[in-house]
């Protein structure tokens, strides 16, 4: 069985919380915990985290949604692309997660490797 990660990190890309999906669930199913109680200027994330009640609760958070639309949205929803620019550390944390796999799956299974 297969299993996804959805993180919330802070403005360098460090951890703060995350929850582990199954691998065949949707992103926006493990989202309500994670920002239940969050106080930020911004959330930045991918497309999947399209999601109206998702802008409405950061709306009412007062926390900026800086999220693209998907392209099947009746009404596209704005979203600053210069602020969208800084999600590459939240890529860069998930590429230094994929760097231990090894270690996780037991790739290496002597002490020599």
């Amino acid at each position: 069985m297969t299993s996804k990660i959805v993180a919330l990190t802070d403005a360098l890309g460090n951890l703060i919380d995350f929850r582990l999906l199954p691998g065949l669930a949707q992103d926006l199913r493990g989202n309500a915990a994670l920002i239940d109680g969050l106080s930020c200027g911004h959330l930045l994330a991918d497309r999947a985290f399209d999601a109206n009640w998702l802008r409405e609760v950061l709306s009412e958070a007062k926390i900026e949604a800086v999220i693209p639309a998907k392209s099947n949205r009746w009404f596209s929803a704005e979203f600053d692309k210069e602020t969208y620019k800084w999600r590459h550390l939240i890529k860069n944390f998930f590429q230094n997660i994929k760097e231990y796999r090894c270690i996780v799956t037991r790739f290496c299974k002597t002490n020599a490797s």
